[in-house]
């Protein structure tokens, strides 16, 4: 086991460590040089893993804009690494898979293909070539053997569990882990996720704001799409203009709204790997083995309770709460309370027109996980249903790199345009959406 290498005192540290700059805490657990070390040491393991702890390394190169400057350096320079780039498979390995895949001729299936791999995922890597009809393509190769690997990094990972039951009392971590689990090991399956891509590239054709490859062709381990390229997103972050900051996260976020509605679909993966920014303006989507199936849409509930919080009506929103499982059944709770909890999450919506910032993510972090501050303590009494689990999931990642972004926008117009329930806070689940 990969994961086995990482000594347990220094992986034991480390995880403290995160946590403790994450809550704003002292920094008396790790020195910046000793959180260096790790950060580069995690890159190294979880970047050979090619499974279940690269993905977990892509969510950190998202949440480390929540870790104070000083210290976020260290982990941005390493696991940022993770959303483009791991150790290539080898030729002769992509050569026996695509034979594998493809039949003794998959030759013939190309004019050209470019060994060297032009970008990698987290359980495979992507190849340019030119389909046999002269269209030019990317060709995404599963690594041989991620799924064994995937699942025994899974097992490994679990391990973690006890942490978030420390953290938060009363979610059910099994039932979490259980959702999580099944949803990570459907990114196996390209077969799923081609049928997935043609949903959105079928939901977005013509879209003047969002582009998606077309499905050139699939099988359980190679899938086939068209090439599509334009101005990685992880690269606006470190140098794009304004301009291009706020376009981006515009387009993000109109993304992660109007797909369920329009697909049926979330786009599950919001590292900034898996998008960029096109000549024409448009946002190029990528890599859809993760997605959460939506087949009513956004659940009305999340645009409703948005809604009555920025109107302040705490006792409606605390009762919204219980029935959708956030709050257990004989917790006793303040309302007025609970929209001091949620009322500074929504900042973003309130103003008329907000710039995501990492300070505001840091400054909302801490508040959220600081020891002995209101909101934690109203934060452990709370519970966490496992069919919310991928919406929080997407949602609190997008916000991640809307922050990485800064991107400034009218980000409430899009929640009026695409989230049911936001509007019209009153609409029943069985009225729809104009």
């Amino acid at each position: 086991m990969k994961l086995a290498s990482l000594p347990l005192g220094l992986a034991g540290r480390a995880t403290v460590g995160f946590g403790k700059r994450v809550t704003g805490l002292a920094d008396e657990i790790l020195g910046e040089q000793a959180q260096r070390r790790t950060a580069e040491h995690l890159f190294s393991v979880l970047g050979q893993l090619k499974g279940g702890a690269m993905k977990l390394g892509q969510a950190l190169s998202i949440f480390e804009a929540a870790l104070p400057e000083h210290l976020a350096a260290p982990y941005r320079q390493a696991l940022t690494k993770l959303q483009s780039a791991a150790p290539p498979l080898p030729a002769a390995s992509v050569h026996g898979v695509l034979e594998g895949q493809l039949g003794a001729d998959w030759r013939e299936q190309f004019t050209h293909f470019d060994d060297k791999p032009a970008a990698a995922a987290s359980i495979g890597q992507v190849h340019r070539a030119v389909w046999h009809d002269g269209r030019e393509v990317a060709v995404k190769i599963q690594y041989p053997g991620a799924g064994d690997a995937l699942r025994s990094d899974l097992r490994q990972l679990a391990r973690l569990a006890p942490l978030f039951k420390v953290l938060q009392p009363n979610f059910d971590v099994k039932k979490l882990t259980v959702e999580l689990r099944e949803r990570i090991l459907e990114e196996l399956d390209y077969e799923l996720e081609a049928d997935t891509q043609r949903r959105f590239a079928e939901a977005y054709r013509g879209d003047d704001r969002i582009r998606v490859p077309e499905v050139v062709h699939a099988g359980p381990e190679v899938l086939v799409t068209e090439w599509m390229v334009g101005t990685p997103i992880a690269e606006i972050i470190a140098e794009g203009t304004p301009e291009m900051r706020d376009r981006a996260g515009m387009l993000l976020t109109t993304l992660h709204f109007s797909a369920p509605e329009r697909a049926g679909l979330l786009h599950a993966d919001p590292h900034p790997g898996n998008f960029a920014l096109g000549d024409d303006g448009r946002l190029i989507v990528y890599d859809f083995g993760a997605a959460a199936r939506m087949p009513g849409g956004m659940p009305i509930h999340v645009g409703r309770l948005t809604k009555l919080t920025l109107e302040g009506k705490a006792e409606e929103v605390v009762d919204g709460l219980r029935e959708e499982g956030f709050v257990p059944p004989d917790l006793e709770i303040d309302a007025q309370a609970m929209l001091d909890f949620l009322l500074p999450m929504l900042e973003p919506l309130a103003a008329e027109e907000f710039q995501f910032s990492r300070e505001w993510l840091r400054k909302e972090s801490a508040r959220l996980t600081s020891q002995g501050s209101e909101a934690a303590k109203l934060n452990k009494q709370l519970s966490f249903p496992p069919s919310y689990l991928l919406i929080h999931r997407v949602t609190m990642g997008s916000i991640g790199v809307l922050c990485q972004l800064g991107a400034r926008g009218r980000w409430r117009d899009i929640l009026e345009e695409w989230l049911p329930g936001f509007a019209d806070p009153t609409r029943s689940d069985d009225e729809g959406r104009a």
